[in-house]
């Protein structure tokens, strides 16, 4: 027991690697604030955002009988996409195949997908149709979505149609429910509802790590340290502030947050931030309020500025290109635009790692290997001489039972990473675009700063992201 345990720990403060990455000759790490630096804890906070979200639909003019849902922290996973024709919750792979479909809390069956997609199949690239849930903001709005059809489905007032509800004249399709959910998610971040709920309650909702400033303090010995972040001054300011700065009593020599980074970015608008970006101004840290005019000055040590781009960052801290390491949780909004736009090298913070690994050290992996590996004993020294092949259907029957047992380990929605064998969307995003990744950026504290972060060198790579556990699952 103790062996596995200390196991386990290993993997949760690993940092995985997919490209190699030397420390030595980075110049410059850029950290995003929410769910990277700042980890909001779970599911205290999605079931948050899933209350507000609700109660605004409620106020807009849908059912009260909405209240009674409260969040199932066990359904929802991220990087679903939403089909707002059919209302379905989908989790698919990097070329669209459908691994699982969820009709409100109905798990749908092979041959009632096969009557929605034909082929199992659809065409990801349809963004008009198929949102994706991709970040960890989404859990609430993710959930939701299948409460919603849930509750129409189920409601004897409401005729159940193949694309929405009607009732007597009214028609409620399952893409205005989608546009009314985007529509009051974008409410709860306008007005800054869902902050204003935040700061009130921050030993609530946040985790204060005493790691952090340690972390940030080795970094910036040996390279400039930047922030950038979506969120406004006035909040950034409060939970920095709440992570990093000095309590009063403390035995540590007073310290502001700011004096972390070399540079501070907000209201950053990514991923507009990595292509042509936004006015850069300065920002009076005595009122929260914006500096009028564009800056084009150099960097001012202790200034906050907003706005800007990767562009703009770049000149003022005097890096370019692979001299940075940018350190952020969202796929698209931080790791994909700042590789593909502007080559940086990436670190994405994957907070349900820990989760997975977890599971993935349970038990359950064992019989999983011995019957993967009956299952090859069974074709060795076989040719395309061979007719008809071996008798496989129990062990191919016992290997779906075990992969379906351990996917509910996972949630009701299963892995974020993998359904049997089969890399999941956002699974395939990570390995592609992610050069490093962990389930927290704390985790570089178990490396030195020096650390050549090697991907390993084979003829053609096919990675897998529990290489040390890696099971065919042949389905």
């Amino acid at each position: 027991m103790c062996s596995e345990i200390l196991s386990f720990l290993c993997f949760a403060f690993r940092v995985f690697v997919n490209k190699s990455v030397t420390l030595e000759n980075i110049k410059c790490y850029g950290f995003d604030m929410d769910y990277t630096l700042a980890i909001y804890k779970s599911p205290e906070y999605e079931g948050l955002g899933f209350e507000m979200l609700r109660d605004r639909l409620v106020s807009i003019g849908y059912p009260h009988e909405l209240l009674r849902y409260s969040y199932d922290p066990n359904f929802p996973t991220r990087g679903l996409l939403y089909d707002s024709t059919y209302g379905n919750l989908l989790k698919v792979d990097a070329h669209g195949n459908i691994l699982v479909c969820s009709h409100g809390f109905i798990y749908l069956t092979g041959g009632e997908i096969q009557e929605y997609y034909p082929n199992r199949f659809i065409q990801r690239d349809d963004t008009e149709r198929f949102y994706i849930l991709n970040t960890l903001f989404n859990l609430s709005e993710t959930y939701l979505y299948a409460c919603l059809v849930d509750f129409f489905t189920s409601s004897t007032r409401y005729q159940n149609c193949s694309q929405g509800f009607k009732h007597g004249d009214l028609f409620m399709s399952f893409k205005s429910m989608f546009q009314d959910v985007r529509d009051a998610m974008n409410y709860l971040h306008d007005t800054g509802s869902l902050k204003e709920r935040t700061l009130k309650n921050l030993e609530k909702y946040v985790i204060r790590d005493p790691r952090i400033p340690e972390l940030l303090s080795r970094i910036k010995n040996v390279a400039k340290v930047f922030l950038a972040t979506n969120s406004d001054y006035n909040y950034t300011e409060a939970i920095m502030k709440y992570l990093l700065d000095s309590p009063s009593g403390s035995k540590n020599p007073r310290k502001s947050w700011r004096s972390y980074f070399d540079l501070v970015v907000v209201d950053t608008r990514k991923p507009l931030f990595f292509a042509e970006g936004t006015v850069l101004r300065q920002v009076d840290t005595n009122t929260g309020k914006l500096r009028i005019g564009t800056y084009t000055g150099d960097l001012q040590h202790g200034t906050v500025y907003s706005g800007g781009s990767s562009d703009i960052i770049c000149d003022l801290l005097d890096v370019r290109g692979k001299e940075i390491l940018y350190v952020g949780d969202h796929i698209f909004g931080d790791i994909l635009k700042s590789k593909k736009r502007q080559g940086w090298k990436t670190f994405l913070v994957v907070p349900e790692l820990a989760k997975e690994l977890q599971v993935w050290q349970q038990s359950v992996t064992i019989p999983l290997n011995n019957h993967s590996l009956c299952w090859c004993c069974h074709y060795r020294h076989l040719d395309s001489g061979i007719v008809s092949g071996p008798d496989i259907g129990l062990i191919h029957s016992k290997i779906k039972k075990m992969t379906y047992t351990m996917d509910l380990c996972y949630g009701k929605m299963g892995s974020l990473l993998r359904y049997g064998s089969i890399k999941t969307l956002f699974a395939s995003q990570l390995l592609r675009y992610a050069d490093l990744y962990a389930a927290s950026c704390l985790n570089l504290l178990h490396y030195p700063i020096t650390y050549l972060f090697r991907a390993p060198s084979v003829l053609v790579r096919i990675t897998e992201i529990y290489c040390h556990y890696c099971v065919d699952l042949h389905q």
